[in-house]
């Protein structure tokens, strides 16, 4: 009877241990914050572009952090920038891309929390969406099947913006992206991160 109860209690803290460990092993959700930044460690001689606005002098209307809403949101045209008036629930980025990645051209979309990136198979062009006010840029590594050195595409334009970077990949290649957060001051980037599967640089899947 003893060595029962013995076996059963074994059972249950197996079962206990098994339940904790899916729980802390279980992936940052886009819009889950980070409880405190996590460094993740990148190769010394990892390259960093800075990207850049499609068209610096245009204004594009992204959704704000839920702490900034004061009313409903309008609607954003994908097709282009917005010019109505703003409401609580928006906030106008200037200097940000023209318009956001098109979601027919720009594949392998990845989010992780304030970072948001995917791949233009059109020009080979890598999309680095801010989607945090919280001090980080955007980043957005980009890996090659075929051997080439690492690069990250950064977004510095601040949170609400799109930037983009022109890369010139080899066709019939392909691409994966690693979406997380950089520290300009430092230089640092920091999890949570996550990657996309591997995206075809023709678009031909």
């Amino acid at each position: 009877m003893r060595e029962n109860w013995r076996s059963k209690l074994s059972v249950l803290a197996g079962a206990s241990a098994l339940a904790l460990s899916a729980v802390t092993t279980t992936p940052a959700l886009a819009d889950d914050a980070p409880v405190s930044p996590q460094e993740v460690q990148m190769p010394a001689d990892v390259k960093i572009v800075e990207g850049g606005a499609t068209d610096p002098g245009a204004a594009v209307l992204f959704p704000a952090d839920q702490d900034d809403q004061a009313g409903p949101a309008e609607s954003v045209d994908p097709a282009g920038p917005v010019a109505t008036p703003v409401q609580g629930g928006q906030v106008e980025a200037v200097g940000a891309a023209k318009a956001t990645p098109s979601s027919s051209t720009c594949l392998g979309s990845t989010a992780a929390y304030g970072v948001s990136g995917c791949f233009q198979h059109n020009g080979d062009i890598v999309w680095a969406g801010d989607t945090k006010k919280d001090g980080m840029s955007a980043a957005v590594g980009v890996y090659t099947d075929y051997g080439r050195a690492e690069e990250v595409c950064v977004n510095k334009l601040g949170a609400g913006t799109w930037a983009t970077c022109d890369k010139d990949y080899r066709e019939g290649g392909d691409v994966r992206l690693r979406v997380l957060r950089y520290d300009g001051d430092t230089g640092k980037f920091y999890q949570p991160e996550t990657w996309s599967g591997w995206i075809p640089v023709d678009g031909k899947y």
